[in-house]
């Protein structure tokens, strides 16, 4: 046998990481998974609803979904809003260049009746203006002052933080707020600190799933995230959630933190899939894009990928 054929026939087959990590994830889809968990740590005393600060009292109604999505997109980590008044009158300050958001509420306002001449009462509808606690400095909220946990020192996973600051052109990475999200009008990750995450490898896994979003930036691969983008819970939605977890959960394996997330991805991921009505094979569609976000972040090129090896 020449030298170059024994060569050939000495080498491993190369590992498909991507195959083993969608393989396993079906698996655990057949077998049946718990419900996602979010990994990031909030406030002891908080519970996710909007919250007046001067009432105490959940906001109700159209004010629920305005606040929350405010929070949302902004990550903001308290429960609590108040007036420009109500901010000064705590002692606080609202932020220089930060934007309230519009609350309304229905008020009994005393008027006469036209044709009868009694004295009745209609409801008129009011508005406001509110700031969350995070808009503000010096000021006091219960999800703030009570919060006595004290976070223990993050410790970087290095192949994992060499591949999140390795991603050559990626976007914009904010350390804000309690919640994870990629913004593609601005081309910004907005996460929380990583020391509010259970686990260092759940940070890391959040962390690549926004920034596989990322890649569907008009500079990168193009998925129309930041031209058209598909509204929440919609069924374009739904299939860019699996493309980023699939990706995501790629980006694990290549860190070596997959076995403590797989779990958690698959579970994420039915969640989506249960959505578009269980349809598996979308798992694998979205896995053939998530290897490409996952291949644009570690640098790959698909011709790199798909070049022949040389003995």
């Amino acid at each position: 046998m020449a030298w170059g054929d024994r060569k050939k026939a000495e080498q491993k087959p190369r590992r498909d990481i991507y195959q083993e990590v969608t393989s396993r994830i079906l698996e655990l889809l057949e077998t049946g998974v718990a419900p996602w968990r979010q990994p990031i740590k909030r406030s002891n005393t908080s519970d996710g609803m909007p919250k007046s600060l001067s009432t105490g009292k959940n906001y109700r109604g159209i004010n629920v979904f305005l606040l929350a999505m405010t929070s949302w997109a902004h990550g903001y980590g308290s429960d609590y809003w108040a007036t420009f008044n109500q901010v000064t009158k705590n002692n606080g300050k609202v932020r220089k260049g930060e934007k309230s958001t519009l609350v309304v509420f229905w008020k009994q306002a005393a008027t006469t009746d036209k044709e009868s001449g009694e004295a009745i009462t209609i409801p008129v509808l009011r508005h406001y203006n509110v700031f969350n606690a995070e808009q503000c400095e010096g000021l006091k909220t219960p999800d703030q002052a009570t919060d006595v946990v004290v976070a223990e020192p993050f410790e970087p996973i290095a192949e994992a933080d060499r591949i999140a600051t390795s991603y050559a052109g990626g976007p914009l990475v904010l350390h804000t707020g309690a919640a994870a999200m990629y913004l593609p009008k601005i081309d910004t990750v907005r996460i929380a600190a990583p020391d509010r995450f259970e686990t260092r490898e759940s940070y890391y896994a959040t962390l690549f799933h926004e920034l596989a979003h990322s890649t569907g930036h008009k500079s990168r691969l193009n998925r129309g995230l930041d031209e058209a983008p598909a509204p929440f819970g919609s069924p374009d939605y739904s299939k860019e959630e699996l493309v980023a977890e699939m990706g995501s959960a790629f980006l694990c394996a290549a860190a070596g933190i997959s076995p403590p997330t797989i779990e958690q991805s698959a579970a994420y991921i039915d969640g989506w899939r249960k959505k578009l009505k269980d349809d598996k094979k979308l798992v694998v569609q979205a896995a053939g894009q998530g290897q490409r976000a996952a291949d644009h972040i570690l640098g790959v090129s698909l011709e790199a990928e798909n070049a022949p090896e040389t003995p």
